[in-house]
């Protein structure tokens, strides 16, 4: 059956979260509490409702792909500046998956914000009505991420890449009387600009050598080019593609938090809770992901490219599941998780298993969402505790939150059956079978990274829910299950991050569900060769029981089951036998110190001597209060030309009068 997706409705989805945003931001005195998260989380639904009936009409019913220009800003000699959709297999899924995490999100908030005037200081003009701008801010962070991943062309691409960003940093920093958040949202900000400047170099070569923003035009002349050497520094040539994907990738190292650009998102989690669960675990930090996915035409004509990708995402994988293992804030234990598992989609993107790594990004959504509320919900009933090291026990008081938890956690460590088992299996199979260079490290990395992964994922469990009670008195005595806003989020995203990639790893992975969606080329056959073994979902299960990964998954459970349940005192006896390593870990490899003194200090230092010298010494000590002084100077020798006496001043009239005929006469 042949049928065309409506503007209208493409229009509608993208645009209800923002009038939701305006009306709670602009209006939040006249809305209260009640209307401002209602008119957001209508929006957000109307949205997902929208976008699960495109997934329909898309997947099942045979409807064609919108790929149409809206909106045409400006011409600019010839090139076109649009606004635009394009809505593939790709984008619904991308826009099913960021609506449905956002309306979970929206109404956990009423939750988790419920009792936000705590966090402001009673003088505080930025803690007045926090609570509408909260859910204003989220709503907006949905619109700009339905931009992103709705845009057919560059530049509409880099709007949405933007503004992401701008709401990231007003949600980072939202409790902005805490100088800790402050700061966090200064450094995710400047770094972010660091990706940014590298994608925006990588649109403009697109700009320069395509004479178009639009995918479609580009995807179909890029093979044309795929020979096209430039030189950026004289005598060496560069491959065009390669220039142009590396720079593009700069930038999804910084929004997708790959090494060294990954020191803004443990930081990050100084916000309130449900915006880890939003912004980094769900969506935000999944945009560098799916667009290196959407250049799939592009990075397919550069293995050096994918090179480069497949070594980066490696090393996020390895070394920042490590730094999880040192952690004692619970939020930033999940959030080193989230930097690991997107190096796992990385490493994917980089082995050209584009459609796994969109795999994973789908099914880490769910359980990475479901595991960031969770804390959240922990920390609500410990009242705004986040220490593991005054938990323990919570399992008879937080019963939801203790069995939600468990599922997510065993759905990041893949186990069988669950979402993540399919998503993270098929990725290591995925590089097992690549001959990129670098994919034997990397295959090294995310094979490890399994081990990791359980270790790290169930001490926080453990340390969390079980043991010895931890905490004071009054906290234990006011314990207790948080509201159902809060629990029903929690086991909405049980139920995806249990089952989802049962139903979906064949027609995701080894069907033709992304169509034209995403290019696959036979020159990186990594995906092709892991389908030829593929016999369905259940047999992957049954096979996985005799693979390396899985038992790489239960010896990391049952060591972190060991140390900190049965024997604790071998963590305190390991941290002193390997200091200098735990030294390395908690200062997280040197990167924040490194970032402060070189540029943070520096710049500092630049700063202060343009101070000192330029702005006091020279504009305000030579040229402002330099010519206050001239002009004083002066009018002290002037004024004794003053005398009163009216034969000077004949005298001054006659010699001006003889000076003014002397010019005359000699021009």
């Amino acid at each position: 059956m042949d049928m065309t997706l409506s503007e209208n409705v493409l229009l509608t989805i993208v645009l209800a979260p923002l009038v939701g945003s305006v009306i709670a931001g602009l209006f939040s005195k006249q809305v209260g509490r009640a209307g401002a998260h209602w008119v957001t989380i209508i929006g957000v639904a109307i949205s997902f409702i929208l976008s699960a009936s495109v997934f329909k009409a898309l997947v099942f019913d045979g409807a064609q792909k919108f790929d149409q220009t809206i909106y045409t800003w400006l011409v600019s000699e010839g090139v076109k500046f649009e606004v635009g959709f394009l809505v593939d297999k790709l984008t619904v899924l991308m826009m099913t998956v960021v609506t449905f995490v956002s309306l979970m999100v929206h109404i956990y908030t009423i939750g988790y914000m419920a009792d936000d005037e705590h966090n402001w200081d009673e003088k505080s003009l930025a803690g007045k009505h926090s609570y509408q701008r909260f859910f204003s801010y989220i709503s907006l962070f949905t619109f700009s991420m339905l931009m992103l991943v709705m845009s057919n062309n560059f530049m509409q691409l880099f709007f949405g890449w933007e503004a992401v960003g701008v709401v990231s940093y007003l949600l980072i920093g939202f409790w902005s009387t805490r100088e800790t958040a402050i700061y966090a949202n200064l450094k995710a900000f400047l770094v972010n600009r660091v990706g940014d400047f590298g994608f925006l170099l990588g649109i403009a070569a697109v700009l320069m050598y395509f004479d178009t923003l639009n995918y479609s035009e580009v995807f179909a002349k890029a093979p044309e080019l795929a020979n096209v050497t430039i030189q950026i520094f004289e005598g060496t040539d560069w491959a065009l593609m390669s220039v142009i994907g590396i720079l593009l990738f700069i930038g999804a190292m910084g929004k997708s938090a790959q090494m060294p650009l990954h020191v803004w998102l443990p930081d990050s989690m100084e916000g309130p809770t449900p915006i880890s669960a939003l912004i980094h675990a769900a969506t935000m930090v999944t945009a560098g992901i799916f667009m290196v996915a959407r250049m799939s035409p592009i990075y397919e004509l550069s293995t050096t490219a994918l090179s480069v990708i497949l070594v980066i995402g490696a090393m996020t994988a390895f070394f920042t599941g490590l730094l999880g293992l040192v952690q004692h804030d619970i939020k930033r234990v999940v959030a080193y998780s989230t930097l690991s598992q997107l190096g796992y989609m990385t490493v994917a993107l980089g082995a050209s298993a584009y459609s796994a790594a969109i795999f994973h990004l789908m099914t880490h959504a769910f359980f990475k969402a479901l595991l960031f509320l969770a804390a959240g919900s922990v920390i609500i009933a410990m009242h705004h505790e986040q220490d593991m090291r005054k938990m323990g026990g919570l399992k008879k008081y937080l019963p939801i939150t203790y069995w939600t938890s468990l599922l997510g956690s065993l759905a990041l460590i893949g186990t069988p059956g669950f979402s993540g088992f399919f998503s993270k299996d098929s990725i290591i199979l995925a590089v097992g079978q690549s001959t990129i260079p670098g994919s034997s490290l990397a295959y090294f990395a995310v094979t490890a990274g399994v081990f990791i992964t359980a270790l790290y994922s169930f001490r926080m469990f453990f340390l969390v829910f079980h043991g010895q009670e931890r905490m004071d008195e009054h906290t234990k005595h006011h314990l207790h299950e948080t509201p159902w806003v809060v629990t029903v989020p929690l086991m909405l995203l049980a139920i995806p991050s249990v089952l989802i990639g049962y139903f979906t790893v064949g027609p995701v992975l080894f069907g033709d569900y992304f169509g034209d969606a995403i290019l696959f080329t036979d020159a990186h056959p990594a995906m092709a060769m892991v389908g030829e073994s593929f016999h369905g979902a259940l047999g992957m299960i049954t096979h996985s029981f005799f693979t390396l990964p899985f038992w790489l998954a239960v010896a990391g459970v049952g060591t972190a089951w060991f140390i900190y349940m049965k024997r604790p005192d071998i963590a305190d006896k390991a941290q002193s036998m390997f200091a200098p390593i735990h030294r390395m870990l908690e200062n997280k490899y040197g990167f924040d110190d490194f970032n402060q003194m070189v540029f943070g200090d520096r710049s500092r230092g630049i700063g202060e001597v343009l101070w000192k010298v330029g702005d006091q010494k020279l504009i305000d000590g030579t040229l402002v209060n330099g010519s206050a002084r001239l002009v004083g100077w002066f009018s002290s020798v002037v004024r004794h030309m003053q005398t009163g006496y009216l034969y000077h001043y004949a005298f001054a009239m006659i010699i001006g009068l003889l000076v003014l005929l002397t010019w005359i006469v000699v021009r």
